[in-house]
């Protein structure tokens, strides 16, 4: 057997680096297989990894080929290295033979483009084939091209959770004894600016020496455009803390990568998936509301996904609170296919809008039953709070007042678009 070669021992070094062989589909990566089969109008398309003596799809379009024909093909794509085209499998000594293309279904054209590392390492191809001889187009193949980049951008988003998982996990010995300190590195130091907007957060730990597993944030995106987000991982302690991490980790990342936030609330849901594929531990799931801040005039534009979490609630310039709610919105990591909810709103001069954790409204009252909503909703309506630093304070007085009740932690943001005043020179609208 001939001893491996030192580029191809580089190169299977940067697939298990990547976990590559491991990697789980999801939709990012189905999505790219099926964007590659409408380029090229064919019907097959497959994302592979090419290992010492494995290829793995993982992620397919149609109804794929038999498995050898693709290996074969991959593993020449990855050995030529760059744009692999057959243009007639029939005319190719190397698949002429194979069933699949002598037989059904009748495989005649291939085209694959590299996934490959930032230090150049080939990884696996994202493919292309089709039942007809046919050329590619060099528009065709550099759709491909970009493609395999994606895959990339995908593995390398992955290999950066999985370190920080890692990371995360080490930090457990001394989780407990470090509670406070801890907790405060799970949350933003100070929420950013936002230009025509006012933000404020708290978090309540019920426990001075537990560390929970609500979290909060508030993140420029591209243009003039903002992300937040608030939600609670299952748990306490450090493997809560650790998932935390994960999950605002993964949130700002993905949003970055792209801010939809149904798109978001996705990609964290293949992250925790990822997370406990082949697994003994618990697995891992959270609640979350993602939204998106848009300016626009005098107040702001809000996007909202939730998954599994409680309603935001708007309150508005004329006092009256309403929920922020889209239907349904399933829990993030635990299910097959999760459905999560979106849903667009609009908070002008004067209005505000809050977001909490659950530890808020299901505090027991005095009478024994939970605050729930309801019971949350009508004390801001007689509240009546005009800013986020008065619904942080209203909250506060909440919690205080409902005191043993309480039984999990809060977390709190609120913002709020100031109200319209009158400038003396013109006698214009504008915001404060």
């Amino acid at each position: 057997m001939p001893l491996t070669s030192a580029p191809e021992a580089s190169r299977l070094t940067a697939v298990r680096r990547y976990a590559a062989l491991e990697t789980a589909s999801g939709a990012a990566l189905d999505r790219v297989a099926g964007l590659a089969a409408r380029i090229f109008h064919a019907p097959f398309a497959t994302v592979t990894i090419v290992g010492d003596d494995t290829v793995r799809a993982i992620a397919a379009h149609g109804l794929p080929p038999r498995r050898g024909l693709v290996e074969s093909l991959c593993a020449a794509a990855v050995r030529h290295g760059g744009p692999y085209v057959v243009h007639d499998a029939l005319l190719d000594p190397q698949a002429a033979g194979d069933p699949a293309v002598r037989g059904e279904p009748g495989i005649r054209f291939f085209a694959a483009a590299l996934i490959t590392t930032p230090d150049g390492e080939a990884l696996g191809s994202v493919n292309v084939m089709d039942v007809h001889p046919r050329e590619a187009g060099a528009e065709e193949l550099d759709c491909l091209r970009d493609l395999a980049g994606l895959v990339m951008d995908e593995l390398e988003v992955r290999l950066a959770t999985h370190r920080t998982v890692e990371i995360e996990r080490e930090l457990r010995a001394g989780a407990e004894r470090l509670a406070r300190t801890l907790q405060r590195t799970l949350l933003p130091p100070v929420l950013p600016r936002v230009p025509g907007l006012r933000a404020a957060a708290a978090y309540h730990p019920v426990s001075a020496d537990e560390v929970g597993g609500d979290f909060y944030d508030l993140f420029p995106l591209d243009g003039d455009r903002w992300g937040f987000f608030l939600g609670d991982v299952c748990g306490k302690g450090a493997d809560a803390a650790a998932l935390t991490s994960l999950v605002r980790y993964t949130l700002r990342a993905a949003a970055v990568y792209d801010a939809d936030p149904h798109a978001v609330l996705a990609n964290l849901d293949a992250v925790l998936q990822q997370e406990h594929a082949g697994g003994e531990a618990p697995v891992p799931y959270c609640t979350a509301v993602f939204g998106v801040l848009q300016p626009d005039d005098d107040g702001f534009g809000v996007t909202l996904a939730t998954g599994g979490h409680p309603p935001a609630l708007a309150v508005r310039a004329n006092g009256v609170v309403e929920p922020i709610h889209p239907a349904g919105g399933q829990l993030i990591g635990i299910l097959r296919d999760p459905h999560f909810a979106q849903v667009s709103a609009r908070l002008n001069a004067g209005d505000a809008l809050l977001l909490y954790t659950d530890g808020l409204t299901e505090a027991r009252t005095p009478t024994g039953s939970m605050l729930d909503e309801d019971g949350l909703t009508a004390y801001l309506a007689a509240a009546r709070p005009t800013s986020a630093d008065a619904l942080l304070a209203t909250v506060h007085d909440l919690i205080t007042a409902l005191g043993k009740g309480v039984s999990d932690d809060t977390a709190i943001l609120a913002l709020s678009v100031p109200p319209a005043t009158r400038t003396p020179s013109s006698g214009s609208l504008g915001a404060a």
